[in-house]
């Protein structure tokens, strides 16, 4: 039952993830940023002290900045992804990183003066940024610092929620002794009679199972049980029976290891079982949907169409 209830939770979450994420980054950046200009305040007043700014000023700044990195969120998820960390490239992450975090700090700075502008106009006053380079440097120094906060962000949150949900490992099939899996699809052991690892992303045999890691639990799911694969980032969503369980690949690298198994690639982010598919839809745009047995309907893109009829056949 707490098994079912916390799947309901993560199949609702995945359905608005964008909006939850946006919303706890929104609620976290405006209450924040609220302390932030109720302090500049309370420091200007202290000790029976004129401030030189009337009341409403600093939440102008503090909202205008809060604002700005929320409009930009959704480009530094984009920008996080495109260049993820890794090891064998850290030279090329370190300089790209450093490269967005100038990109950002101009563009935040940008965004909070143009809303600090038209706020003073609204009340007729004028909003003086000040020495450019100066105060440029002033806030980079900040949105620096809140850029590396995001992305430390970004990859604590995805490993999280993917050892929450469960995340997938392909099992290699240079395999002699079967998998000892109980009634409920526990794993529970393993025998090697062969020195490649067990799991392997280099195999070129087609692979039936798929172990997945939930916390300190781990079962199997059957590859020909997936209806559909989504690119995510880093990761491929692998659907089957109503759960999504990521599998750190791409669609690119992913596809030929399981074509054998009926999976064919119809959207720049879609792939599909074609053994699950129920029928095929064409659009006057040239497009097409594919609906699964399941009752999803996904997009299946003109460039991908020729290749997926071929497939078919």
């Amino acid at each position: 039952m707490t098994e079912g209830l916390s799947q309901k939770i993560f199949n609702r979450f995945d359905r608005y993830e964008k909006q939850y994420v946006m919303l706890c980054l929104g609620l976290y950046v405006f209450i924040n940023n609220t302390i932030n200009a109720s302090s500049d305040w309370m420091e200007a007043t202290r000790d029976n002290n004129i401030p030189e700014f009337s009341f409403w000023e600093p939440f102008c700044w503090e909202y205008s900045s809060a604002l700005s990195t929320l409009l930009l969120f959704p480009i530094l998820i984009w920008w996080f992804r495109r260049v993820p960390f890794e090891l064998s490239r850290l030279r090329r992450f370190l300089l790209l990183h450093l490269v967005g975090t100038v990109v950002f700090s101009a563009l935040h700075v940008s965004l909070m003066v143009l809303f600090r502008e038209l706020v003073y106009a609204l009340v007729g006053g004028n909003y003086n940024f000040g020495a450019v380079a100066s105060e440029f440097f002033y806030e980079y120094r900040k949105d620096a610092w809140g850029y590396l906060f995001l992305m430390a962000l970004y990859y604590i949150y995805r490993f999280i929620y993917a050892r929450l949900k469960g995340e997938a490992s392909l099992i290699s099939q240079q395999h002699k002794a079967p998998l000892i899996v109980s009634s409920n699809q526990n794993y529970e052991s393993v025998e090697q009679n062969s020195d490649e690892p067990l799991f392997s992303e280099n195999s070129s045999n087609a692979p039936d199972h798929l172990l997945v890691k939930k916390l300190d639990k781990e079962f199997l799911v059957k590859v020909a049980d997936i209806e559909w694969l989504e690119a995510a980032g880093n990761y491929v969503n692998l659907h089957s029976g109503g759960r999504i369980y990521p599998l750190r690949s791409t669609l690119v690298a992913l596809l030929p290891r399981i074509d054998s198994k009926g999976f064919a690639r119809i959207h720049r982010s879609y792939g599909v079982n074609i053994n699950l598919i129920e029928s095929i839809a064409s659009l006057p745009s040239g497009d097409g949907e594919v609906h699964l047995q399941g009752g999803q309907t996904l997009s299946l893109s003109r460039r991908y169409k020729e290749a997926f009829k071929d497939r078919l056949k």
